[in-house]
């Protein structure tokens, strides 16, 4: 298994989780995002992340995992890719998204009473090559 590298300001690690050949060819793309987000979830708690809830909704939004990293509460976008021809995990999370994360976290600390807690946005980058996953987590990925 490698070990967690820190490249161009993200922190890389080679997931220990091998999927097989073709798997992915097989399946729909909500149970692919599923897969990612399980695979995210996974590894964040190999971070020390815990894991507080999964596909958060609030209005006609969500978040894909919400966690503790110490005393922080943090809101996560999980972004996977199998190919590149729609570019990185990273640009698919755009400013309509980001708008839209912040709004539901608004929502998640109103609904929780939790205005006072320290917050942020991690991203959670996998790209899959030759059916195995490498994931990248961008902390504090916005403001």
């Amino acid at each position: 298994m490698g070990r967690v590298r820190f490249i161009d300001g993200v922190f890389a690690f080679p997931c220990p989780r091998m999927l097989g050949e073709g798997r992915f060819g097989q399946m729909n793309t909500r149970t692919k995002g599923v897969e990612g987000e399980e695979l995210a979830a996974e590894f964040l708690e190999r971070e020390g992340y815990q894991i507080i809830e999964r596909n958060y909704r609030f209005d006609r939004g969500e978040i894909d995992l919400v966690a503790r990293d110490g005393n922080e509460l943090v809101f996560i976008e999980v972004k996977a890719r199998h190919s590149g021809s729609f570019g990185t995990p990273e640009e698919a999370v755009t400013l309509s998204k980001e708008l839209q994360m912040k709004k539901v976290a608004e929502g998640y600390l109103g609904e929780h009473r939790l205005e006072e807690q320290a917050c942020r946005f991690d991203v959670v980058a996998i790209t899959f090559e030759r059916g195995k996953p490498s994931i990248r987590l961008i902390r504090n990925a916005f403001i």
